[in-house]
């Protein structure tokens, strides 16, 4: 895939943000939340649902959350997702994509996805990369992130793109394309009640093994048993989202 180059800056204040939402218990969550403390415009648009997308010049980034399907699924709405994607992306958008959204960014790059070694369902730490500590995408942020995972595929490295971050388990666990597009395969975005929906709604897939913790041991077992856990998340989230947001594009 060759790329058109980006219009140049993209302007932070009234920065109009079209989430893309797979299924109703992953929501954009703290990116949400985020985006309304900052007063960005946006809104939501359901892939399986959405007969349409908006028109380029409606919009200044996409954000693609996660969802149980994956990106080589053969789904008419997916491919038609796809196409939105890569448009944004030539077009110079702002494009993050979170798990399932990573990897179709991934997948839209040229890049294979596929089913992992294992599932990585838990809290379990992230290592930056060396050329992460010298992005200003990652500024600000520990050489090691302990933080929320919920998946099951993978994804080789798009040509030309930058790994930022990898877990035990999972080599690509973050990149970047120029400071446009940004994957992630971990879930910042998740608090308490966010990973609590997934748990309601995926609980058959916590079948323990090395890489997968127990609802206990994801939640803890009272309200307060894991509230550090979830605010330092939501702040890492805070962080990422505060540089992506303020880079300007590449030229």
């Amino acid at each position: 895939m060759r790329l058109s180059k980006p219009r140049g800056v993209v302007h932070v204040q009234g920065m109009k943000i079209i989430f893309l939402q797979h299924v109703p218990f992953e929501t954009p969550a703290h990116i949400g939340r985020w985006a309304t403390q900052r007063g960005f415009p946006h809104s939501t648009l359901v892939p399986p649902e959405s007969p349409s997308y908006p028109a380029l010049d409606d919009f200044d980034s996409v954000v693609i959350m996660g969802g149980p399907m994956s990106a080589y699924d053969q789904l008419p709405w997916l491919e038609a997702e796809k196409k939105f994607i890569d448009a944004a992306i030539r077009d110079g958008k702002k494009v993050l994509g979170v798990c399932l959204g990573a990897q179709l960014i991934a997948d839209v790059l040229g890049a294979k996805v596929y089913p992992g070694p294992e599932k990585e369902i838990g809290w379990f730490p992230v290592h930056i990369t060396e050329a992460a500590r010298e992005s200003r995408l990652f500024a600000r942020l520990p050489q090691e992130i302990p933080t929320l995972h919920w998946h099951g595929d993978t994804f080789d490295l798009p040509k030309g793109a930058t790994r930022l971050a990898s877990s035990e388990l999972t080599p690509n666990q973050a990149f970047s394309l120029g400071t446009t597009v940004l994957a992630l395969q971990f879930h910042l975005e998740m608090g308490r009640a966010d990973l609590e929906a997934i748990v309601e709604n995926c609980r058959g897939e916590l079948k323990p093994s090395r890489y997968v913790q127990s609802e206990l041991e994801m939640l803890g077992d009272s309200a307060h048993a894991r509230a550090e856990s979830f605010q330092k998340n939501e702040q890492l989230c805070e962080n990422v989202l505060e540089n992506f947001y303020s880079t300007k594009a590449d030229r």
